[in-house]
């Protein structure tokens, strides 16, 4: 019989989705806290047989059955204990351990567990009882969080100088040697001895759902890039699969069966101390499939409260649709002004941020809303449009009774009918709609609607290798799993002919970094068709000028890694820097204005009279542009310009 560690049984019993196992055997409904039903096993009639998602257990008061998610599997349905604990693990996204872990004993992850918690009591000291942390704790009182909340969360800080942190580890009996298998120190060939990854940055310990301290987030104090560094991807600490906040906030997600999702580690911690327990955050923008499939065992009812710039609209629907595809319900919060969680609550307190809660819209609705307010239901055309973009949400839906609730709202505002939306929902979307993004209306050009992400993830594929670059520039594979489905925009084939120009102009971004905003600030990564260039184009805006490849490998997903190798190996191609960068330019309004044309011929074929006529005339003037930038190129567009 297979064997497993304690720990992953824990882990296992912790994290099953007990309710919707026992749920697909059992009739059952929620009451308070538990869920009752018939009991399977003595073929009741009454609700005796209760389930208890806090607790990981069935119990039946009449004839005293009770056990685990595993141990149902098994009595239930006559399972293996092994097959049962694999069918449980599978059904609630817990990675299985692997052949060689398949047996009772210490966790290989220990070690990292063990020299992480020790860091981390180094870097909570060094933030309260050392001068140099003099300006880290001007930065939390500046942020309004006082010791004792910061002491809760275990925020620490990280020195400059590179010798202290190691000579304090070694103190403690850590060898330069395990620090550097922990990730906590890096090593380059141009420089001789280690440092410490984390330098003059507030430390935020990342626990996984366990309380194990799996990994830091080292926010910079300075002017420092990235602006937040996490720990590198290795066997304790794998961002993807992580949320900050889980460990403390799991059990009050499940008393109260609803998680809200922020999108940094101050928004989280002001909302905990607050008493607003069930908040958590994922390690980056918007939520990957793990990080769902992770939350969703505890709950399904998600509140999203991004923040409410460009960034945070677009991570809130991204966030949205991967959370639709697992089942869930999903609210988004939208707070007043240039509010964020963090200073919502501070000026307002927890009261006024339950208020707005109760007051949060469905996903599915607040786009609708957003659509509304920007006139697309009021014309003819763009209604079609609005339509196109509602269609991905009505694809990522799962609950079948909630995606007929969709399809009926949007047949209502549409006037389209419910059979025919239907049909549109099983067609693929039209060749060259854009499947990235996340625009509200007020932030979208005028050329176009907002985008909601409509890409199909790809399955895991886990035999491919991920490459990274290190420092000699050679490259190195590691086993890539999953997160390259997370990534924050879909990542797709280049079109050769079609987007050549975008690669053209990311290998003049690469060579030549002044280039970067020149090119991006003209158009911006939501409108490249190449979405392997694309998240590129928009990680070097993020990382800025002087990032190094290293940097940009940590932040990027395994096809633009490899496309960004392949460009840098064809620098010499870059021979006149301004020419390129104008001729992609030019490129950029020509495909602009062809998808204008495209847009008018489609539209005037429902039009007649003086409105065709004005769509002629139209029509006529963009064709005369193609033709001048065709003819003249940059100076043409100069013109056109100013």
């Amino acid at each position: 019989m297979a064997r497993f560690s304690d720990e992953f049984l824990e882990q296992l019993k912790d994290g099953a989705d007990i309710v919707g196992i026992i749920g697909e055997h059992v009739k059952l409904k929620r009451t308070g806290g538990q869920w009752r039903g018939p009991c399977p096993f003595h073929n009741g009639k009454n609700p005796n047989f209760s389930v208890d998602p806090s607790k990981g257990f069935y119990h039946c008061f009449k004839c005293s059955v009770s056990g685990t998610a595993v141990t149902f599997l098994q009595k239930h349905l006559g399972m293996e204990w092994a097959d049962a604990v694999e069918t449980v693990a599978n059904r609630s996204g817990i990675p299985m351990p692997s052949r060689q872990d398949d047996r009772r004993g210490p966790d290989p992850r220990e070690k990292y567990w063990e020299v992480n918690a020790a860091a981390a009591e180094y870097f909570q000291k060094m933030l309260w009882t050392d001068d140099k942390a003099a300006a880290a704790r001007t930065y939390v009182e500046k942020r309004a969080i006082t010791r004792e909340v910061a002491d809760r969360f275990q925020v620490g800080f990280a020195p400059f100088e590179a010798g202290l942190f190691r000579e304090a580890m070694a103190t403690l009996g850590f060898d330069e040697a395990r620090l550097l298998e922990a990730g906590l120190l890096v090593k380059r060939e141009e420089i001789a001895e280690p440092r410490p990854r984390f330098r003059r940055r507030l430390m935020f310990p990342i626990l996984d759902a366990q309380g194990h301290v799996a990994g830091f987030g080292g926010r910079a104090l300075g002017d420092e890039e990235p602006k937040y560094l996490n720990s590198a991807e290795g066997e304790a600490f794998t961002k993807r699969r992580l949320l900050y906040g889980l460990s403390s906030a799991k059990n009050h997600i499940r008393k109260e069966d609803r998680a809200l999702v922020v999108e940094g580690y101050f928004d989280a911690i002001r909302l905990m101390a607050a008493g607003i327990e069930t908040v958590v955050a994922p390690l980056g923008t918007a939520l990957t499939e793990e990080q769902v499939a992770l939350l969703t065992r505890y709950t399904k009812n998600v509140f999203l409260l991004y923040d409410g710039d460009e960034a945070g609209q677009k991570a809130t629907f991204r966030s949205g649709l991967e959370l639709l595809r697992a089942g869930a319900q999903v609210r988004v919060v939208t707070l007043p002004g240039d509010e964020d969680p963090d200073s919502f609550v501070q000026k307002q307190g927890g009261a006024a941020l339950e208020a707005m809660l109760s007051h949060g819209l469905d996903l599915f609705e607040r786009q609708i809303q957003l659509l509304e307010r920007a006139g697309y239901f009021a014309d003819l055309h763009k209604k079609r449009t609005a339509v196109d973009k509602l269609l991905p949400t009505l694809r990522a839906t799962k609950d079948a009774v909630t995606r007929d609730i969709y399809v009926g709202r949007l047949a209502e505002v549409s006037g389209v009918s419910a059979e025919t939306l239907l049909r549109e929902m099983q067609e693929r979307p039209p060749r060259g709609t854009p499947t990235h993004g996340g625009d509200e209306p007020g932030h979208a050009s005028s050329e176009g609607p907002p985008a909601w992400d409509d890409a199909p993830q790809p399955t895991d594929d886990t035999a491919a290798p991920r490459k990274e670059w290190i420092p000699n520039k050679k490259w190195r594979g590691r086993p890539r799993g999953p997160e390259w489905a997370a990534s924050n925009a879909p990542l797709r084939p280049a079109k050769t002919a079609e987007v050549r120009f975008e690669r053209d102009l990311l290998r003049l971004m690469l060579v030549h970094r002044s280039y970067i905003h020149r090119v991006l600030d003209e158009y911006g990564p939501d409108v490249w068709r190449d979405g392997v260039a694309g998240a590129v184009c928009t990680t070097l805006r993020e990382l800025g000028p002087d990032a190094t490849m290293e940097e940009l490998a940590e932040a990027l997903e395994p096809e633009s890694v490899e496309l960004a190798q392949k460009l840098l190996q064809e620098a010499a191609a870059v021979s006149d820097a301004e020419k390129t960068f104008e001729w992609g330019i030019v490129q950029f309004r020509i495909r602009e204005l062809e998808e204008q044309k495209s847009a008018l011929v489609r539209a005037m074929q429902a039009t007649e009279g003086a409105e065709k006529d004005e769509r002629f005339k139209q029509l006529s003037e963009i064709s005369n542009e193609v033709s001048a930038l065709k003819k003249s190129g940059w100076t043409a567009y100069a013109r056109m310009r100013s």
